[in-house]
């Protein structure tokens, strides 16, 4: 809040781009000798996708505190696009050389850029993610999934219902200032920091407590080994990018562990030494597509549902606005709400044989003497939030079959198969690919 910043900030400091790339080069000879590498990131990660600071000349506490009105026009943050920082620390995962990831920003951009949730600790929470305490699934938004302004601060209900306990109301996941930090990115947080020979400080002023005290116990423990080794350097190290100064600046050991810069500009030079590429962003999305599938000679009812899910292929990611069904020959099917859930009727892949008869002169051949392998194509057409323009997707998904003989034993009357697609959205072209993963029998 603004109480909790200086009416006068701390003037901000930017180091020449040759002393940015000396200090990037022993931070990338650090990196490349760690064992448990750990980044801490504030706010200052996310400034140059055009989301403001909170302390800085012109952060939001900042003017809050002066009674001063922003000048600069900030970007909705659910369309900003995370940063070369973001992609660099995604890249950094990817290769396994970074161990964990300690946000305190509530922006989203570390788990859109692609961050898996095993990976980050979000101590003051995101707003694209609401949970139920009833059964503690959490539900991933394209969408700002926080309480309305017009309910008391410390009440977290947004509105809707857990689609699971149907009853219980869902809660955002935002830390108000006075309020306990979650236990579960706490512990896992603590955990990183107590094991890791680097921690990396990206953006932030380290005023806040008590987040701020995780990057100090690596800086305490750095020196106490410094202290007890009488050398200058030591096998832990705290390092610092930030371009005002913080009340942990002491605890990084030598001059060239404190850097005054831009964290892109820094992060760019640091891969630059580490020979290793920043990756574009890219909206990824995943899908599961599971179909119901009456398997008796003579047709009947076939349902197909629709979900969106996480990187962990489980926690339920809301990103499609509608889903429209197309079968062969058959009218247009939408849904415009969670669950996406569309139904048709027929003889799987009897409509397609027939098309193929009048095009052919002959019946399409078939696979098996008396079960035959049949097949149709269904058209989803997915409609989404569209925070990144994205486009609608058309989707082909096969559905097949074996459907036995009129007459014959059905010996599994419905077929359900679930499989799981990854849509990936290039913003820089506007289009969109889809990759199929797998397919499981359920």
């Amino acid at each position: 809040m603004a109480h909790t910043a200086d009416k006068n900030p701390k003037k901000e400091i930017f180091e020449a781009p040759e002393v940015i790339d000396r200090k990037a080069k022993v931070l990338a000879d650090l990196i490349q000798k760690s064992k448990h590498f750990v980044v801490f990131t504030g706010a200052g990660v996310s400034t140059s996708a055009g989301i403001p600071d909170f302390r800085g000349p012109e952060g939001v506490w900042t003017l809050m505190a002066q009674g001063r009105q922003a000048t600069k026009k900030s970007v909705d943050v659910l369309q900003a696009i995370p940063t070369k920082t973001h992609m660099a620390l995604v890249e950094l995962q990817d290769r396994g050389i970074l161990k964990g990831l300690i946000s305190q920003n509530c922006d989203g951009l570390h788990r859109r850029s692609g961050i898996r949730a095993d990976m980050i600790s979000e101590l003051h929470g995101n707003t694209n993610i609401e949970y139920c305490k009833n059964c503690d699934k959490e539900f991933l938004r394209d969408f700002y999934a926080v309480a309305p302004d017009n309910r008391p601060l410390h009440d977290h209900r947004t509105g809707r219902k857990c689609p699971i306990c149907i009853t219980q109301p869902l809660h955002d996941t935002i830390i108000h200032f006075s309020e306990d930090l979650p236990l579960a990115p706490w512990t896992r947080a603590e955990a990183h920091c107590e094991k890791a020979d680097l921690c990396l400080v990206l953006g932030s002023s380290l005023t806040v407590t008590p987040a701020n005290e995780l990057p100090q116990l690596v800086g305490e423990r750095a020196a106490a080994q410094q202290k007890k080794q009488q050398m200058q350097s030591s096998d832990t190290n705290l390092v610092i990018c930030n371009l005002q100064d913080t009340d942990l600046d002491y605890l990084c050991l030598l001059p060239d562990l404190r850097i005054y810069a831009q964290t892109d500009d820094f992060m760019d030079r640091v891969m630059h030494h580490l020979n290793i590429p920043i990756p574009e962003f890219r909206v990824r999305r995943r899908m599961i597509v599971e179909t119901d599938i009456d398997t008796s000679p003579a047709g009947g009812r076939h349902v197909v549902t629709v979900k969106g899910v996480d990187e962990d292929n489980c926690t339920p990611a809301s990103f499609l606005r509608t889903v429209k069904l197309v079968t062969a020959g058959g009218r247009p099917r939408i849904v415009k709400t969670e669950p996406f859930v569309l139904g048709w009727r027929g003889q799987i892949g009897e409509l397609e044989e027939s098309e193929a008869a009048l095009q052919s002169g002959a019946m399409a051949e078939h696979e098996g003497d008396k079960d035959g392998i049949k097949s149709e194509t269904l058209t989803l057409v997915l409609e989404f939030m569209g925070n990144y323009g994205e486009p609608s997707c058309e989707l082909k998904h096969i559905v097949r079959t074996s459907t036995p003989e009129s007459g014959a034993e059905v010996r599994e009357p419905r077929k359900l198969v679930s499989t799981l697609y990854e849509l990936i959205y290039d913003p820089g072209n506007g289009e969109w690919v889809d990759t199929f993963m797998q397919s499981t029998y359920i």
